[in-house]
């Protein structure tokens, strides 16, 4: 599927009657400000650290990166211009997009514990990942990791039975999680999870990789677009390392799908083992 083939779909979903009931939280007013700053080929960064300033708990999340593991070197820096010079303007602009999604979107449901944790986790390992693969946008990366599951919490707060609905799906065996979904709701969080993406005019290829991240079977169809792909195949390996981390089980996407994954991108697993080593650092922080 193309990525404007997706973006047509969803909009034609969005009118359908499973989707009527569930409400899409408004877009941050300063979430919207920055895109609207970003969207220009020269964007004024005197305005996204206006932006940034405004808020002073970004603002700390913004200094707190830049002073973490994966970008600290020298000096700590202390301002939110310092942190964005070392951050970089994309890299800025991720962090800011996932603080304010978090204060937008609410979760309080025992069945998403720690849900925009894992998020920052996974984020984390999709710009470590996309600084290996050449051509690869960290940032479009970063902002996938962080948005893959939005879906979920947002089904939580809109659709009756949702957290039953949950649980079955992770006890059955017959069928995958998506199928339990659409089973129960006529819909999925990964199509929900678009929604929410285009309704807050996210990147068009963040929005249909996460329509499509648990349909690994588009990896080399030459119908879907090489960037969804590769979101798709290396949030699957993101995925399962920051399940890793957390000393869970593989999920069943990774136990069907990552020797096609791995084989697709070129990547052995011993790499991948190394990878794993290397990031432990990075999510022990997050």
């Amino acid at each position: 599927m193309t990525t404007s083939a997706i973006a047509a779909e969803i909009d034609q979903v969005r009118r359908s009657a499973p989707l009527q009931t569930i409400v899409i939280p408004p877009c941050p007013e300063l979430l919207a400000r920055l895109q609207a700053t970003m969207a220009v080929p020269e964007p004024d960064l005197n305005e996204v650290a206006r932006i940034a300033s405004s808020d002073v708990a970004m603002a700390a999340v913004l200094l707190r990166q830049a002073n973490g593991p994966m970008f600290a070197a020298g000096q700590p820096v202390q301002t939110v211009g310092q942190a964005m010079n070392r951050l970089g303007l994309e890299h800025t602009a991720s962090v800011m997009t996932g603080f304010l999604a978090q204060r937008a979107i609410k979760v309080n449901s025992v069945h998403l514990q720690r849900f925009w944790e894992r998020a920052a986790k996974r984020a984390i390992a999709m710009t470590f990942m996309a600084q290996k693969f050449p051509g690869m946008s960290t940032d479009i990366a970063h902002t996938y990791g962080l948005f893959c599951h939005v879906g979920l919490p947002v089904m939580m707060q809109s659709v009756p039975g949702y957290s039953g609905t949950l649980v079955e799906a992770r006890a059955r065996r017959d069928r995958s999680p998506i199928e339990t979904e659409n089973a129960n709701h006529k819909t999925d969080h990964a199509v929900v999870g678009a929604l929410v993406a285009r309704v807050w005019r996210l990147a068009p290829q963040v929005m249909a990789a996460i329509r499509l991240h648990h349909d690994l079977d588009v990896l080399g169809d030459s119908h879907t677009d090489s960037e969804v792909q590769m979101l798709v195949a290396v949030g699957l390996l993101a995925e399962h390392v920051m399940l890793k981390h957390e000393g869970l089980d593989p999920d069943r996407d990774w136990n069907e799908h990552s020797d096609h994954a791995l084989g697709w991108l070129e990547l052995a697993r011993d790499e991948l083992d190394v990878w794993d080593l290397e990031l432990r650092d990075l999510l022990d922080a997050a």
